[in-house]
């Protein structure tokens, strides 16, 4: 293998504050919205799949097995809510407002969705939610892995951030 291959590494930036992965264990800007995995208050064993488009500010909430949320009628749900307001903390209120194309003076998680509902979005189809749970479980299974310092097989095709000397 050569140094290039042993020294590849993927660039993590630090999460904006620290945030509790119990409600939003899974949140990112990606495809041109914010997405992501949000727990069920009701029954442990369920899971929302949520996502809002850059924008146009379309919603779509759905349960892991392809059933709309009951709160997503014609407005954001408390899922969809939670997810900007963890969005907020994992990436700052600027970079989402500003990944979203939200025009707000002082960005909040608050400003942001009370401008976005402010527009009366539409409802979106739920197309997108298996790719973003597909990608929840991914990003689940390397909590499997024991703890090690080499290469993870699956990420060489990051570029390295420097040069190996």
């Amino acid at each position: 293998m050569s140094d290039w291959e042993r020294a590849s590494t993927a660039r993590v930036l630090p999460p904006a504050r620290p945030r509790k992965l119990a409600k939003v264990p899974f949140v990112e800007l990606a495809d041109g919205r914010v997405q992501g995995v949000v727990s069920s208050g009701s029954d442990i064993g369920r899971v929302y799949v949520s996502s809002v488009a850059a924008s146009t500010y379309e919603f779509s909430c759905s349960t892991n097995n392809n059933r709309p949320c009951g709160g997503a009628r014609g407005m954001f749900c408390n899922h969809i809510l939670a997810l900007i307001n963890e969005s907020t903390l994992q990436y700052g209120a600027e970079r989402v407002a500003r990944y979203l194309r939200v025009e707000v003076p002082e960005p909040t998680a608050q400003a942001i969705s009370q401008t976005m509902s402010a527009t009366r979005p539409s409802q979106g189809d739920s197309t997108a939610a298996a790719s973003v749970f597909s990608q929840f479980l991914r990003h689940l299974a390397y909590l499997e892995f024991e703890v090690s310092t080499a290469p993870v097989p699956e990420l060489q095709w990051f570029p390295s951030t420097r040069a190996v000397v």
